[in-house]
């Protein structure tokens, strides 16, 4: 067994702070496991979090651990969200990170449990599970219950879309008002294919977590099963010196990716495992991983905002675990997991599940990719579409003239006014990493409002910001890099460019000379040109996309 840093820092005051929390003499001879908790009364996401920590905790000690809970910020979309025009939200990842290494790592504890929910916390416990190299587990927090208004099922994607759309002339589904107590009925994150149930999947592709833990109902007992189970195995896995770097290999990053593909899930979790590759050491190239898999990876079902099919309803058909069984042929079975078996072993006890709704590959919902990777004169580095499910309405190849903004209030009012005409190419800048900062700026908004007017498929849009993983609606390009205001070319465009948008071609151009281009000065404005605090560090000191965003250098492996 190897040696417990715990009681390799064991020195006398520790022993006695230790004392005099309660814990015995033969407490002190035991693994040390951190339930890293980011329960909040500000947002549903979490709010049930300090349940299924007691739950953790108890079966850690069964097992001969000793378990100490810690919290970390709560970062929420929804509430977070609500200053900067979002700029805290990808931000406050980060914050995540440090914060367990603050903790955790400063305390030389020997393993931990991370109770995971929201957008940003999947990612930011990642982050620190690489960093760190400590026996790690997340637990999967689950998703929320949504309601009903007669006989139609009402979420919180129906009222957000709805409320955008009601100020730019769209009828929403059902009157808002109606919307608000149905659309969220308890704790847990939002229901559908968006980020959050994204990354639980991706957990589970990347092995971090118990088999079968994803997605899950929040506060049910299958949820409190996962957790009582990742608190027993956790001290297995500190006794076992089964550690994060052993399982977060490149292997283990392709399989995420086909998962992602597979689920047609948020084009967010690119960057946030690129990150975690460069917190793990491990010198992959996600976008081409992604165009790699992309070849292989069909849809295989239609969870909304792609189709028709609930959360629910993918949990009850298998879920993640039935997923990876289908793309069996297509990942590295070999890759290792918590359990301390390969993925194969994994895969072998996992029941086939409903093959109505995660289809066999050869009969798939949809020819992939569903997430593509784009480069060209206007992203040299990287651009990402999300296409979903293939619609022959909607055009894979967009030539159209420029209409560039550098904030969202003037676009929207533009939308609003109707000036915008079909042909345009809808110019969103200054909204990445640095420039919003931390992709801050309604880019997400700007969607709803297009499609709430009428032109999805009139308009190609643009942007070096982020987008909601509600968000699949019209040509969309997202997330371009290198960003505006970071010397990217999208900071020389002007009104009247031709913009080329070429997705079976995987190209972003902008036609225009390219000396005459290469002479314009870039003209981009940050969203925020003065932020403070720890937004004016995390524009300092955030990397580019091809770094995930991370707020560190990639280290060197150990």
């Amino acid at each position: 067994m190897p040696e417990l840093r715990s009681l390799a820092a064991n020195s006398p005051t520790r022993r006695s702070h230790w004392r005099a929390l309660g814990l015995s003499e033969a407490d002190m001879l035991k693994p040390k496991i951190a339930v890293v908790n980011s329960s909040s009364e500000l947002a549903v996401c979490f709010a049930h979090l300090d349940g299924v920590a007691k739950v953790v905790k108890d079966a850690i000690r069964a097992a001969g651990g000793v378990p100490f809970e810690v919290r970390t910020t709560a970062p929420s979309d929804f509430i977070t969200g609500a200053a900067k025009m979002g700029s805290y939200i990808l931000a406050a990842r980060d914050v995540v990170t440090h914060d367990i290494e603050v903790q955790v790592e400063a305390a030389m504890l020997d393993g931990m449990v991370c109770l995971t929910s929201c957008d940003k916390t999947p990612p930011g416990h990642l982050m620190a599970a690489a960093r760190l190299d400590i026996p790690t587990l997340l637990v999967i927090g689950g998703y929320q219950a949504s309601g009903m208004i007669g006989n139609e099922h009402v979420d919180l994607e129906d009222l957000w879309s709805g409320s955008v759309g009601e100020r730019f002339g769209k009828t929403p589904k059902f009157p808002i008002e109606d919307m608000i107590p149905q659309a969220v009925r308890g704790p847990g994150v939002c229901a559908g294919m968006a980020t959050a149930n994204t990354m639980h999947c991706v957990v589970e592709a990347l092995g971090m977590c118990i088999p079968g833990s994803a997605p899950v109902r929040a506060n049910s007992e299958k949820m409190f099963d996962k957790a009582r189970a990742a608190g027993a195995r956790i001290v297995e896995m500190v006794h076992e010196d089964l550690r994060p770097r052993r399982i977060l290999t490149e292997a283990a990053f392709r399989n995420a990716a086909a998962m992602t593909l597979a689920v047609s899930g948020s084009i967010n979790a690119i960057k946030h495992l690129q990150a975690t590759a460069v917190e793990a050491g491990v010198d992959v190239d996600l976008f081409a991983i992604w165009e790699e898999m992309g070849r292989k990876v069909p849809v295989l079902t239609a969870v909304r905002p792609n189709g028709p099919v609930r959360i629910e309803g993918f949990e009850d058909a298998g879920g993640a675990a039935a997923m990876l069984k289908r793309l069996a042929t297509v990942i590295e079975t070999d890759a290792m997991t918590c359990t301390g078996q390969p993925l194969a072993a994994v895969i072998a006890d996992t029941p086939e599940g409903d093959t109505a709704i995660i289809r066999p590959l050869d009969a798939p919902i949809s020819d992939g990719p569903s997430i593509v990777i784009l480069k060209g004169s206007l992203a040299p580095a990287s651009a990402v579409v999300k296409l979903g499910i293939r619609d022959p309405k909607r055009p894979e190849r967009f030539e159209g003239r420029a209409r560039v903004f550098d904030q969202t209030a003037p676009l929207l009012a533009e939308i609003e006014a109707r000036t915008l005409e079909k042909g345009d190419v809808v110019i969103l800048r200054g909204q990445g990493p640095k420039g919003g900062p931390a992709m801050g700026g309604g880019a997400s908004l700007v969607l709803f409002a297009i499609d709430a007017a009428g032109l999805a498929r009139d308009v190609a849009f643009v942007t070096d910001g982020q987008l909601s993983g509600l968000c699949l609606k019209g040509l969309t390009i997202a997330e371009v890099s290198p960003e505006a205001v970071d010397d990217g070319p999208l900071g020389q465009v002007r009104d009247g460019d031709i913009v080329l948008i070429d997705v079976p071609a995987r190209r972003l151009d902008v036609l225009v000379d390219a000396a005459e281009f290469a002479a314009r000065p870039n003209e981009a404005q940050p969203l925020s040109a003065h932020p403070t605090g720890y937004l004016d560090l995390y524009r300092r000191g955030v990397q580019p996309m091809a770094k995930g965003t991370a707020l560190v250098q990639e280290p060197a492996r150990p």
